[in-house]
């Protein structure tokens, strides 16, 4: 087993344990306001927190998985070099938005968030490590594309 295939494995399990945690914290929202009708405080803001971590790692997975949702009718019906170069061009455009949005954006917003020290209303939780997955997330999308490249040019000889 290469390393890509085992970040894609260590993906697929905090994915699952997130979304797992997700399930519980939504029906215990759900029990605690329609049969204790006594609603929880956090968990509403926590659903939320989760499904941005779900998002933005599960847009990672996709994109080392080469699933990711595309317009792909020109790379389909390009043959050779032609082909080649359109996905050199993908790849090199997933890598430039990756690396700036997400990587040096996020980083940036991580940053201000703890020198701010700004928290979330209910958990108290500084919201740096809640945006934290953005960083991490375009480190993981740069590095598949990376690795993409590096398949294409070897597919070249």
């Amino acid at each position: 087993m290469n390393f890509n295939q085992k970040l894609n494995k260590i993906l697929e399990y905090v994915l699952v344990a997130i979304m797992s945690i997700l399930v519980i914290d939504v029906l215990w929202q759900v029990i605690s306001r329609y049969i204790l009708s006594s609603p929880s405080s956090f968990t509403d803001e926590l659903a939320g927190f989760l499904l941005i971590w779900v998002g933005m790692l599960g847009a990672a997975y996709v994109a080392g998985r080469n699933e990711h949702l595309a317009i792909d009718i020109v790379l389909q019906r390009s043959t050779g070099l032609k082909k080649k170069r359109l996905q050199i061009l993908i790849n090199v455009i997933i890598f430039m938005f990756a690396f700036t949005v997400m990587f040096i954006g996020g980083t940036w917003l991580v940053y201000t968030r703890f020198i701010l020290e700004v928290k979330s209303a209910a958990l108290q939780l500084p919201l740096g490590f809640v945006y934290m997955v953005m960083p991490i997330s375009g480190l993981l999308i740069v590095y598949y594309s990376v690795f993409n490249l590096n398949l294409i040019y070897k597919s070249d000889k």
